[in-house]
């Protein structure tokens, strides 16, 4: 009987670490393409042009202001993210216009979409995760949910339920502490127990919550850029 006992204990610890895996999984990736689409290249319009023509633009977002294009972001490949900014759109007259977007994608497959219309994805929060639609930005955010709902579901060690809801709310960073530390440690093996500790409160997890979202939100732009770099 006890080894059955074991046995089922053992099994539901494979179920546990597997949906940890997979949520940690999407979140990473999530987090990974929020990072680039925020700190994107400059480039130019001949340059926007050369990939386009290569075929090499999947995705296209632009900002229109009285006919004219303002801003221009693009996509090449999965990660890649490259912009055109006011500065280089209107170097030189007349203003850039959709005809003259349409002329440049000419055969190209790439999605075009306005950027006030893209409808990016936010749970609330300035913190939370954003990904625009286009790049299939519900999986990251539908783990974020599930990451939420064993919050509430679970008796965490770290910090209440209350210091852990102020901790998600900050966002990406919130919920992957959440999946690495709760209840133990992702890393720990099987049998070892954490020491014991006190919990963080609610008003403890407010604070670190906007601690961990201020954190995150200035990473985004230093790791962008240099990942783009890195990808380019």
């Amino acid at each position: 009987m006890a080894l059955e006992a074991l046995e089922v204990r053992r099994g539901w610890r494979i179920v546990g670490l597997t949906i940890r895996s997979v949520l940690l999984i999407i979140l990473i990736f999530g987090v990974l393409i929020n990072v680039l689409n925020r700190a994107p290249l400059p480039e130019t319009r001949a340059e926007f042009r050369a990939a386009a023509a290569a075929d090499r633009v999947s995705l296209v977002e632009y900002d229109e202001q009285d006919g004219a294009i303002r801003y221009l972001r693009w996509v090449e490949g999965p990660l890649t993210w490259r912009e055109l900014d006011a500065e280089t759109l209107g170097a030189a007259p007349p203003p850039y216009t959709m005809a003259d977007l349409k002329g440049d994608l000419g055969r190209s497959g790439a999605r075009v979409t306005e950027l006030s219309d893209s409808r990016e994805i936010s749970l609330g929060s300035q913190w939370v995760l954003e990904l625009p639609t286009p790049i299939n930005g519900g999986w990251p955010i539908a783990a974020w949910v599930l990451t939420f709902l064993i919050m509430l579901g679970s008796t965490p060690r770290l910090g209440n339920r209350w210091a852990w809801f102020w901790i998600l709310g900050s966002g990406w960073i919130g919920a992957i502490l959440f999946l690495l530390l709760e209840p133990r440690p992702f890393w720990f093996e099987a049998g070892r127990v954490p020491a014991p500790r006190g919990r963080l409160r609610g008003w403890e997890g407010f604070l670190l919550g906007i601690l961990l979202g201020m954190l995150s939100t200035a990473l985004t732009s230093v790791v962008g850029y240099l990942l783009n770099l890195v990808l380019s």
